[in-house]
C-alpha cells in the first residue's frame, strides 16, 4: 500500500463540533482525477508543511 502525495489545499472551513471550532482544509490528492478530501488543518500542517506557505511572507493581516 502506498501513501498518496497531496497536491494542493483548495479550500478551508471551520466546523463546529461540541462547542469547539475545528479548522478543516480540502486537500487535492490527485490533480488528474480531482480526488480531494476534507482533513484537519493542524494534522495537514504537520504532515505536509509545504502546502502552507510561511505566514511571515505575507505578514500579519492585522498589522498596518
Amino acid at each position: 500500500m502506498f501513501e498518496k502525495l497531496s497536491v494542493a489545499v483548495v479550500d478551508h472551513k471551520l466546523k463546529e463540533l461540541r462547542g469547539k471550532s475545528i479548522a478543516l482544509v480540502k486537500v487535492l490528492w490527485d490533480a488528474t482525477t480531482g480526488e480531494a478530501t476534507w482533513e484537519v488543518e493542524q494534522q495537514c500542517r504537520e504532515r505536509y508543511p509545504f502546502l502552507f506557505p510561511s505566514e511571515s511572507v505575507f505578514g500579519d493581516e492585522n498589522s498596518c
